[in-house]
């Protein structure tokens, strides 16, 4: 399905997964995870998450995609195989990259099967504790979103722990992360 540089967001919250609160009427989603400390792991975990690394570490296919996330950028996500693919064409709608925080947001397209926002977030706190969190709203938008009903939510937070798995390997590998003081 080829994806319409034209569309907007499926939903009038745009942004909401930065600067909040999420908005009611949605599934509400919170994820967060230890991923390492220090700067090193901070930068590695930065470019694993902005660079889709994170995502392809999960099996998930990013289509279209900028090398890096940043504001504007249309991507198409990916699961499953054949005719079981489900494919989720999202908008960054926002992106930061700095020393203490960095991250992305990005929304709902016209034929995603949700409708909402997710964001990506990494915080290097005053300990140097990396904290990777994800926070989504989201409600069905499709036929098989609303048909699997209340295992929506629970395979979107199945995934949302395999995120945090994923980028804290791949972080390990690159950043030396010290998990322990």
């Amino acid at each position: 399905m080829p994806q319409d540089d034209r569309a907007e967001p499926t939903y009038a919250e745009v942004g909401a997964t930065r600067d909040g609160p999420l908005p009611p009427g949605y599934h509400h989603l919170r994820h967060r995870v230890l991923i390492g400390h220090g700067p090193d792991v901070m930068r590695a975990a930065t470019d694993d998450l902005l660079e889709w690394r994170m995502h392809r570490a999960t099996g998930a296919r990013v289509g279209g995609a900028a090398p890096r996330a940043r504001s504007g950028v249309r991507v198409r996500i990916s699961l499953g195989i054949g005719p079981l693919r489900l494919v989720a064409p999202c908008l960054v709608v926002w992106a930061e990259d700095g020393e203490r925080r960095a991250g992305f947001g990005y929304g709902t397209l016209p034929g995603h099967p949700e409708c909402g926002e997710e964001s990506f977030v990494l915080e290097r706190d005053d300990d140097d504790a990396v904290w990777f969190t994800i926070t989504a709203f989201s409600r069905p938008a499709r036929w098989m979103t609303r048909l699997a009903g209340p295992a929506a939510p629970l395979l979107q937070r199945a995934y949302a722990r395999a995120y945090g798995s994923a980028l804290r390997r791949l972080a390990a590998k690159r950043g030396r992360p010290r998990l322990g003081r």
